[in-house]
């Protein structure tokens, strides 16, 4: 290479490095910051901002909503303010004085999911991941990492999730609330999707299908099916009566109720190996061994290159598994393969599923 080659070629390293250096400042904000962004969209879910936008058939000012909250005017536009930014409401420019801004706010699809009763909330989630309980353990979490021994949440609270969950009856409740948010964004989305994963299927059971929502959305659009909702005692002793299913308490790694075919979302990622193919045999013993099958519905972290836009999504939630977990953990199709084969099924598919950060695997006895 001769002189005047390296002299570009350092140039050109130099450039980049400038280029990096330059990134790197702005993208460490981001971490500086990064709890800011959940703590405002909880405080917009607490107050009712987008149900009061809601219930107003239309666009709001800035007075119209304090008046309607009892809000502080001046604080709730700062709010509103850092909202809108983000996109999450919209801004419309008026000429309403100057105690509104010069704006009206408007509801946007994002806005609507932090509604509580919205057919798309994710409210109880962003209300469980937020919440005191659940944002104490990840101050544990390099002590778990350092001495791979301590779990976050067990360090915490001296009992893991599961424990702490049975004896406080309310946080019990805003987790299967929560749960019931991811239901009602995947399980019509499977249906839609996948709806022959329930071709044949008479009987359904939904192995720790907290208080029945997934259920209750089978049955209404598969009304053929009769639908068991299985979780804990405590669990179940909560859940409301829904038409076609039928709620049984119990504990899935004794035994699961017999049906056509077993149901389970985002419950095998919660425990280690051993503890899943434990879980999965009793959802195969539950099942005919001619025609049967368990749907199971989980996220699925996929090999490196592939840029999907929810692969980050999928990264975070194996992080929440660490730091609420003892030894859950979001598995590759690799660790997935392992486990079911394990749990002795002979074959299974897989499909991902529209706008979801889950995957549909079906195995078969």
């Amino acid at each position: 290479m001769g002189e005047t080659q390296r002299e570009i070629v350092s140039a050109l390293k130099k450039e980049e490095d400038s280029k990096e250096e330059s990134q790197a400042q702005l993208d460490i904000w981001k971490y500086i910051f990064g709890f800011v962004e959940q703590a405002v969209v909880k405080c917009a879910i607490e107050l009712g901002i987008a149900e009061a936008i809601e219930s107003n058939g239309g666009p709001m000012t800035l007075s119209e909503i304090s008046s309607t909250l009892g809000c502080d005017p001046s604080l709730l536009y700062r709010i509103m303010r850092f909202l809108t930014h983000r996109n999450i409401f919209k801004a419309i420019p008026t000429n309403t004085g100057t105690n509104n801004h010069g704006y009206s706010y408007a509801q946007t699809p994002l806005s609507r999911r932090l509604m509580r009763n919205d057919k798309h909330s994710m409210a109880a989630l962003i209300l469980l991941e937020s919440s005191p309980v659940m944002l104490a353990p990840w101050h544990n979490l390099s002590a778990c990492v350092s001495a791979n021994s301590d779990f976050p949440f067990e360090n915490t609270y001296a009992q893991d999730l599961w424990q702490y969950t049975a004896a406080n009856p309310d946080h019990s409740n805003l987790f299967n609330d929560a749960m019931a948010c991811l239901a009602n964004l995947t399980v019509p989305a499977i249906i839609e999707g996948y709806s022959e994963a329930f071709d044949g299927i008479n009987s359904l059971v939904d192995v720790g299908g907290g208080n029945g929502t997934a259920m209750s959305i089978v049955v209404k659009a598969c009304s053929w099916i009769r639908a068991i909702n299985f979780d804990l005692q405590h669990v179940i002793a909560e859940a409301p009566e829904i038409e076609g299913v039928e709620h049984v308490a119990g504990d899935m790694f004794v035994q699961v109720p017999k049906a056509d075919a077993a149901f389970i979302m985002a419950v095998l990622h919660d425990w280690k190996d051993e503890e899943c193919i434990q879980i999965l045999k009793k959802c195969r013993e539950a099942i005919p061994k001619e025609n049967g099958r368990v749907i199971i519905v989980e996220v699925i972290i996929e090999e490196e290159g592939n840029h999907d836009k929810l692969k980050d999504t999928r990264l975070m939630l194996d992080m929440i598994m660490m730091a609420h977990t003892n030894f859950g953990k979001e598995r590759t199709l690799k660790e997935w393969d392992h486990v079911i084969k394990m749990a002795g099924f002979s074959t299974y598919t897989v499909k991902s599923i529209k706008n979801t950060v889950n995957f549909v695997i079906m195995a078969f006895p």
